[in-house]
């Protein structure tokens, strides 16, 4: 199974802020929708990449590079904060999507649950309790999310600036990929959400809500590699140093 790359996981990231408060237990949990694709969608694909200015990468660049079809998976690792906790919760498990329609959020520690997104449902199941469903469409922000995240599967630039601004900066050993809300109501929420990199590898997906701290959510080989994330700002160096 390839690694998974980062429409699923920028997507399970931000619906943190727009699911009902049930998807939320402990102020940790997350959903996410299921890719919305479109029939003539081949036709504005990402080109094959093409040299930027010097080694500066584009846009183009590194959504080429983040094109990839299912079965995906990667490990993950999130802190959370809330105010009702003493210390930063550290929540480790895996995202997988098995086919083009499914999206799976999988939490394995400090406790187990198994969130999947499909046919425009979100089902979260824990241990000993029933199973919770949510429909997306009770979310109306969700539809500008929805679309991004066929664009980002597709590598299609020109469906995706229909939802976000996006500004690509850095080299392509650490590059970012900046994704400002155009919807109104997204934005009353999410600021931005930066995409961290190296080469083809997505590292990171920081989330700066419009209030509040940065969500950084550690990917591949950055989850792997991580430990003794206890704060905020350990958290936050995780995402944004990248190993030379």
């Amino acid at each position: 199974m390839r690694r998974l790359r980062p429409p699923a996981c920028l997507l399970l990231t931000t619906l943190w802020l727009t699911l009902p408060a049930w998807a939320a237990p402990q102020a940790t949990d997350t959903a996410q929708p299921r890719p919305v694709l479109r029939a003539d969608q081949s036709r504005d694909r990402v080109p094959p990449p093409v040299a930027a200015r010097g080694r500066e990468v584009d846009a183009d660049w590194i959504l080429h590079r983040l094109t990839r079809p299912p079965p995906q998976s990667t490990p993950f690792v999130e802190l959370r904060l809330s105010a009702t906790l003493r210390r930063p919760l550290v929540i480790a498990g895996e995202y997988r999507r098995p086919d083009a329609d499914t999206l799976v959020r999988e939490v394995r520690e400090p406790y187990a649950e198994t969130t999947t997104i499909r046919g425009g449902e979100a089902v979260v199941a824990r241990v000993g309790r029933a199973p919770r469903t949510a429909s997306l469409a009770r979310v109306p922000e969700l539809a500008a999310l929805q679309g991004s995240f066929g664009a980002l599967l597709s590598g299609d630039r020109t469906l995706l600036e229909t939802h976000y601004a996006i500004e690509a900066d850095g080299v392509p050993a650490d590059w970012t990929l900046t994704l400002t809300p155009r919807d109104a109501r997204t934005a009353t929420r999410i600021a931005a959400v930066v995409l961290r990199g190296r080469d083809d590898e997505l590292r990171c997906i920081e989330t700066r809500p419009k209030q509040g701290d940065p969500q950084p959510t550690l990917l591949g080989g950055a989850a792997q590699g991580v430990s003794g994330l206890d704060s905020l700002e350990a958290a936050l160096r995780a995402c944004r140093d990248v190993p030379r």
